[in-house]
């Protein structure tokens, strides 16, 4: 006998760069965890339809601008589910209206939490380690949660730098942050691996709302308010913000200086890291200024 189909709008919503999670009763499929807002995607109803809907019957705000996060196919025991995410930003007013016993929690906290199995990529997207390193040298690239950017120009990208990244393992390639015209260059296969997408600022201005591929993570560099605000806009995950402090490489751009930092990143939903200058011994300084890391080249 066949297993029952079932499509599910999910929803990630965010505020102030933490993620909104509930608890399931232990009557329910999957009961006695934790889990997202969403429910079952009914007849005549899109996704997103459902998700919009879903969010004012369960936690009790409507929200109008959605992205498309991902979409995850994943078989139980008994029963196969298709996951149709979808990530929105809540404002300051709609806080009180939320219902309880709907709850706030950091990223970091989410690796703790008890999910269904289904949830376990969109938690290892959520989650980004404080540190990110940015090198032209694959071999830097680790097995553990560090990322590495890796920095190389689109006309370096040739068949003997490709090749450098079919040697790297499953797990090392899922930590790597690369171009996105470098990524358009892979093959099918390497791009299914790289979780991680880079925009400089002038790809990112160039974007609309429904460009960004779904399913992958893309962080942008930005360098002032209005980039920021695209970022959020088109669905970013991430954004470098810099140069927070003069630098080697770019000796010609101005430093924002921590309190102009910190005018851009307290105003930010998504994770802000802050870049040029910085050594990972000032990540508690950055945190304070509204950073959620450091990212960096020599000091790294």
């Amino acid at each position: 006998m066949p297993k029952p189909i079932v499509d599910v709008a999910i929803a990630i919503l965010i505020h102030r760069g933490k993620i909104l999670v509930g608890w399931r009763g232990e009557q329910q499929h999957q009961g006695g965890k934790h889990e997202f807002p969403g429910g079952k995607v009914e007849q005549g109803e899109t996704p997103e339809e459902a998700c919009r809907r879903e969010i004012y019957e369960e936690v009790g705000i409507g929200l109008k601008n959605w992205h498309q996060f991902d979409y995850i196919h994943h078989e139980y025991d008994d029963i196969i589910v298709n996951l149709h995410l979808f990530h929105s930003y809540v404002p300051d007013e709609l806080l009180n209206l939320i219902h309880q016993p709907w709850a706030w929690y950091t990223r970091e906290q989410l690796l703790h939490l008890n999910f269904p199995k289904a949830n376990k990529d969109i938690i290892k997207r959520l989650y980004w380690p404080h540190l990110i390193k940015i090198s032209n040298m694959l071999s830097t690239v680790e097995s553990s949660d560090a990322l590495l950017y890796w920095r190389i120009e689109e006309a370096d990208a040739d068949q003997r730098y490709l090749e450098q990244l079919s040697a790297l393992d499953e797990n090392q390639l899922s930590n790597l942050i690369i171009n996105t015209d470098i990524w358009q260059q892979l093959s099918s296969e390497l791009k299914k691996q790289i979780k991680t997408v880079h925009l400089k600022q002038s790809q990112l201005m160039n974007l609309h709302k429904g460009d960004l591929t779904v399913g992958l993570r893309y962080i942008a560099a930005c360098h002032d308010a209005v980039s920021l605000r695209q970022a959020e806009q088109i669905g970013c995950d991430a954004v470098f913000i810099s140069p927070v402090k003069p630098t080697a490489t770019h000796p010609e751009a101005l430093a924002l200086g921590w309190e102009r930092f910190a005018d851009l990143a307290q105003n930010s939903q998504i994770p802000v890291f802050a870049l040029g200058g910085v050594h990972p011994d000032d990540l508690a300084t950055a945190q304070q200024h509204g950073a959620y890391g450091l990212a960096g080249i020599r000091n790294f």
